[in-house]
């Protein structure tokens, strides 16, 4: 009974705080959906990594509405072959465009196949989309693993810096050349608001000392901001911006490494439906940051819900940055 009136106050409770909340956001995904200009993104090819579910999925369907030819780099091929299935049959039923077939048509979906945590994988995509691409005008590095347990990439990194750093890290460099030819182009970087909790030991980069899996998980979104505040230094003057973003708390399958007793469940769903925002909800700030006429030339800053937010002093430090991106460099094999 105890248990039962517990629920009932968190769903009035989360009942009232969800209409609240929703206020902001709810505008911002009327205005860019209602609002948008269904041929702002004519013309425009954009890269996506995980864009085959989640933040990603929600990400490219928008853009797709956008009139852009998006590419989903996924480490699933069946999967993500069957999500752009799906996103085609939404446009359709939505009474959009059809997406083209033909190579650079407006609102065309192509899939390719990349594992972040393989740097075989990486450099074997880019050199295919290289030969295939004459341009590139958004990169959207989205893909990301989450508390998972202790385990490695195949290049022996950590799995959750190998792929939320490393694997993106390489996937940018190798893409420099494209982006900067394509001119005026963006970087959106996906990370987190965890970024808070975590720190940059130089000294165990893979954790073989120890291994902590909400530390790790908020160190390589630590390592998402000091990434993109280096690239956007480096990339002054040459019409390439560079942004970084938190999504918020969004109803995905990014949990699925996290325990979750069954007696628990129901008030957990109650919860994330109260609490949570949806996949679309979460994607408006990517969305945002690709396609916005109003963050053109803006680089270097972190967003959350389409708006600039203040970094803490660990994520502006410029020493810690250019050594992690030295590192780094050595770390994907670019510099030996």
């Amino acid at each position: 009974m105890a248990v039962a009136t517990v629920a009932a106050l968190l769903a009035a409770l989360g009942g009232a705080l969800w209409l609240a909340t929703r206020r902001f956001v709810g505008s911002r995904v009327q205005r860019l959906q209602g609002g948008g200009n269904p041929g702002l993104m004519h013309g425009k090819t954009v890269l996506i990594t995980g864009a085959n579910s989640g933040l990603g999925r929600a990400t490219a369907a928008e853009l797709l509405r956008l009139g852009a030819r998006v590419i989903m780099g996924c480490r699933d091929r069946a999967r993500a072959e069957e999500a752009a299935s799906q996103l085609r049959r939404e446009l359709r039923e939505a009474g959009g465009p059809e997406p083209s077939p033909d190579v650079g048509g407006a609102g065309e979906l192509v899939v390719k196949e990349l594992d972040l945590a393989s740097l075989r994988s990486v450099r074997a995509f880019c050199q295919e989309l290289l030969q295939e691409e004459p341009r590139l005008d958004v990169l959207i590095n989205n893909a990301g693993v989450f508390q998972c347990p202790y385990m490695k990439t195949e290049d022996g990194f950590e799995m959750q810096f190998g792929v939320n750093h490393l694997g993106h890290f390489l996937l940018t460099s190798l893409l420099l050349g494209l982006l900067k030819s394509s001119a005026p182009s963006r970087i959106v970087v996906v990370s987190s608001k965890l970024y808070k909790y975590g720190e940059i030991n130089f000294e165990d980069l893979n954790s073989e000392q120890s291994y902590n899996k909400s530390f790790c998980y908020s160190r390589s979104k630590l390592a998402n901001i000091l990434f993109t505040r280096e690239l956007a230094r480096r990339l002054e003057g040459t019409n390439v911006t560079v942004n970084v973003l938190h999504p918020g708390i969004v109803r995905t399958n990014l949990g699925r490494h996290i325990h979750i007793p069954l007696l628990v469940k129901p008030l957990f769903n109650l919860v994330s439906w109260a609490f949570f925002k949806t996949p679309l909800e979460g994607a408006q700030t990517s969305i945002y940051l690709a396609s916005s006429p109003e963050v053109e030339g803006v680089s270097g800053r972190y967003f959350g819900d389409c708006k600039e937010e203040e970094l803490l002093p660990k994520a502006m430090d410029e020493s810690v940055a250019r050594k992690l991106w030295d590192i780094s460099e050595v770390m994907v094999g670019i510099l030996k």
